[in-house]
C-alpha cells in the first residue's frame, strides 16, 4: 500500500510504501476510494491538536470497499462500501458511553489522529464505527459528508429550530449545511473572510439570503449562528448578531482563544455552546435526511501524493467546497 505519513507536526507529509495491514478482531480492511480533507487534519498536521500518534496517516473522512474482515465480523461485510468518520472507537464503559453520549467518551480513538486514517490506498477501521454507504453513489461526493456533513448536522441540531441562521466560515461544512437549511425552509446568512468574494458568491449560489464579511453586521437579527472557522474573535461578533434568546454554536474541534467581552454581549439569555465529535446515531439520522434534501457536495480532487497541496489550499482558503484525496 501507499500512504502519506506525518512524522513530525509542522512538517510535510511523506509518501511511503508499506505492507497492507491485516484486520484484527472486530476490524475491517478497507480499500480507500476517497478521503476528504478536513480542517481538523490541518490542526493535527500543524500540531494544534496535541498527542497525535506519530508516525501517523491522517484523514478521517474515508469512503472505501471492505476487502477483508477480522475475527468476529460477519462475512456479509465483504464488498460493502463503508464510511469511516473521526470517531473511530469508544470504550463503551465510561459514564458518557453508558448514557448515550459516546462523542464525549473518556477513552476514545480518533481516525487519522490516534489511529491511522485514510490518506492511503488502504485503511483499518473498527467494524462497529464504520457506516454502510450507498454503493451506487459517487465516492468523492460522499467523502465530505463523513465529517463536514456530520459535524455540521450536529451543530445544526444544537441551533434548534432557528429560522434565520448565520454560518461563519463558508467552507466544506457550511456549504453542506446551507443546503440542509434551505431545504428545511430556513434563511442562511453566510459570513466569510473579508474580501472573499468567491466564497460569498458561492454561498449565494447555494441559496444564502445574504453573504458578507465576518466583521459585517447582517441585515437581520439572527436566531442562531454556527461558527465553523477556528477563530475565537468571531464568538463576540456572532453573539452580537443573534437576538435575545439566540444561540451561538462553535462547531470546530479547535479554536483560537475567545477574547474578553462585556457581559452585555451574551446577556439576554443568549447561549454559547460547543460541539464535540459525533455519534453513530448522528450518522443514522443525517444520511437519510441529506439524501431527501438532495445535498450535493462541491469537491476538488487531489492525487494521494498531492495531499500536502490539498492541505495548503485548505489552509490558505483557496477552496470552494471540500478537498478530496483520490488514491
Amino acid at each position: 500500500m501507499h500512504a502519506m505519513v506525518l512524522h513530525k507536526t509542522g512538517e510535510p507529509l511523506v509518501l511511503e510504501k508499506r505492507e497492507i495491514p491485516q484486520p484484527g478482531k472486530g476490524e475491517l480492511l478497507i480499500e480507500v476510494e476517497a478521503c476528504a480533507v478536513c480542517r481538523t487534519d490541518l490542526h493535527v498536521v500543524d500540531g494544534d491538536l496535541k498527542d497525535a500518534r506519530l508516525p501517523l496517516i491522517p484523514g478521517h473522512e474515508i469512503v472505501g470497499k471492505v476487502i477483508a474482515v477480522g475475527e468476529g465480523v460477519v462475512a456479509t461485510r465483504l464488498g460493502q462500501r463503508v464510511g469511516v468518520p473521526w470517531l473511530g472507537h469508544t470504550c463503551g464503559r465510561c459514564d458518557y458511553c453508558r448514557r448515550g453520549a459516546e462523542n464525549l467518551c473518556d477513552e476514545p480513538i480518533f481516525t487519522g489522529y490516534t489511529r491511522d486514517g485514510g490518506f492511503a490506498t488502504h485503511a483499518i477501521a473498527d467494524d462497529n464505527f464504520s457506516i454502510e454507504l450507498d454503493p451506487d453513489a459517487n465516492a468523492v461526493s460522499l467523502a465530505p459528508l463523513l465529517c463536514a456533513g456530520l459535524i455540521g448536522w450536529r451543530s445544526l441540531k444544537k441551533a434548534g429550530d432557528a429560522r434565520k441562521i448565520g454560518l461563519y466560515g463558508f467552507g466544506a461544512a457550511a456549504h453542506i449545511i446551507a443546503q440542509m437549511c434551505k431545504w428545511q425552509g430556513r434563511e442562511v446568512y453566510a459570513f466569510t473572510r473579508k474580501g472573499d468574494l468567491q466564497a460569498q458568491s458561492f454561498a449565494k449560489q447555494l441559496g444564502a439570503t445574504w453573504s458578507g464579511a465576518s466583521d459585517e453586521k447582517p441585515p437581520e437579527e439572527l436566531d442562531a449562528a454556527i461558527i465553523f472557522a477556528p477563530i475565537g474573535d468571531l464568538v463576540p461578533s456572532a453573539l452580537r448578531a443573534v437576538r435575545k434568546g439566540g444561540c451561538v454554536v462553535c462547531g470546530g474541534i479547535h479554536m483560537t482563544d475567545i477574547p474578553s467581552m462585556p457581559y452585555a454581549t451574551i446577556w439576554g439569555e443568549r447561549k454559547l455552546v460547543s460541539v464535540a465529535n459525533l455519534t453513530r446515531q448522528d450518522a443514522k439520522d443525517f444520511f437519510p435526511v441529506a439524501e431527501k434534501a438532495g445535498v450535493l457536495t462541491t469537491t476538488v480532487g487531489y492525487k494521494l501524493e498531492d495531499a500536502n497541496t490539498a492541505l495548503e489550499d485548505l489552509r490558505s482558503g483557496h477552496l470552494s467546497g471540500a478537498a478530496v484525496i483520490i488514491p
